[in-house]
């Protein structure tokens, strides 16, 4: 049991069950062009915020083999509600808001709630690696599901085209899974883990 954070934009609300640092194990299994990718990791996994309307994303993974650690990609990014950019939000680039901003409330969120009774987001990761994916999604209570949107690759980047994500929280644990498609392949499972909260 952990206490929600009473200080997040009301956009982020539905959000707010992710904030903290998250670590733990998960494994690995993947197979493309004759080749097995498997082996268990450990992942560390953190939420943060500044005050905008989007939850701050990193995190890190490291494959264990015994005694020996070997690191995987690391991405960052950001996770928010979809909604229209309007006159008070600033952007593009540098660009300041052209309105005087105003606090948010739960009403204009719950404004955004979609047919499913979840609401849509957006998450923009950038891995390490040279891959930029967007995933489209929702969150319904403790439960999110992404799919890309958009997937583009530095030109030195592995063969990568699509994936999805779920997360869940379950017994004060934040699970998740990661379907890739990769070298040719179709959609398919690719890694899932078991995180605890550390702060």
């Amino acid at each position: 049991m952990f206490d929600l954070p009473t200080d997040l934009p009301a956009d982020l609300a539905p959000l707010s069950w992710l904030v903290g640092v998250w670590e733990g194990t998960g494994v690995l299994d993947y197979e493309a062009s004759g080749h097995t990718y498997a082996g268990e990791f450990a992942h560390r996994v953190s939420f943060s915020h500044d005050g905008g309307s989007y939850l701050n994303y990193s995190a890190s993974a490291w494959l264990q083999s015994g005694d020996a650690t070997t690191p995987l990609v690391s991405e960052m990014g950001y996770w928010r509600l979809s909604r229209p950019a309007t006159d008070a939000d600033a952007g593009p680039g540098l660009l300041p808001a052209r309105e005087p901003a105003t606090a948010r409330t739960v009403d204009d969120v719950e404004a955004l709630r979609n047919a499913e009774g979840g609401f849509d987001i957006e998450v923009s990761l950038v891995h390490a690696d040279g891959v930029h994916e967007l995933y489209l999604g929702q969150v319904r209570g403790p439960r999110i599901d992404l799919s890309t949107d958009a997937v583009v690759r530095a030109a030195g980047a592995k063969d990568y085209v699509a994936a999805t994500r779920m997360y869940g929280l379950v017994d004060a644990h934040l699970l998740w899974a990661w379907d890739i498609a990769a070298f040719g392949q179709e959609v398919r499972s690719h890694a899932s883990a078991r995180l605890a909260r550390v702060d």
